[in-house]
């Protein structure tokens, strides 16, 4: 399972686990969480975290910000900050942070679209953004409703004034 879980550059369902390795689903899920408990027991950096789309090794919160000093974000500040209001308000349209956050906006925007992280719909003459579950993915966020990622966000960030 760590094998798999160190390799995939995303979450793997546990069927695609089952599928690789042999064992049956019940069989993962055990391994899962006795990996698990074994990086806690051990005082790892890593944990196994559960998403929507499946399950992938994660650095520990407590972790995260000392591995930035060698690896560096993929996303700029201002993208960063796009990106947080996004999934604070989704769903938003790009025109609506536009007019918040300025016109390099529409930048950041095509930058979070070529990562992954978010799902666009037209909306008349502008698009409609929210997160997708890459993106809980990507930041270690175990939110799984919009609720709970609203409610993660205003815990974690400062998100500034609404749009």
């Amino acid at each position: 399972m760590e094998a798999l879980l160190f390799s995939s550059p995303e979450s793997v369902s546990v069927k695609q686990l089952s599928e690789l390795s042999g064992l049956s689903p019940s069989q993962v899920r055990r391994a899962l969480k006795e990996l698990d408990a074994f990086y806690k027991e051990g005082g790892s950096a890593l944990q196994v975290l559960h998403s929507q789309a499946g399950y992938c090794l994660q650095l520990r919160e407590e972790h995260r910000e000392i591995s930035w000093k060698v690896s560096p974000p993929q996303i700029p500040p201002g993208a960063l900050r796009t990106m947080a209001m996004i999934a604070y308000h989704q769903p938003v349209t790009q025109s609506e942070l536009a007019r918040t956050l300025g016109s390099r906006t529409y930048d950041d925007v095509r930058l979070l679209r070529e990562l992954n992280l978010l799902t666009v719909r037209k909306s008349g003459q502008t698009l409609e953004l929210s997160t997708n579950r890459r993106f809980s993915e990507y930041f270690g966020i175990e939110a799984r409703s919009r609720q709970s990622l609203k409610e993660w966000l205003e815990k974690n960030m400062d998100l500034g004034p609404e749009p």
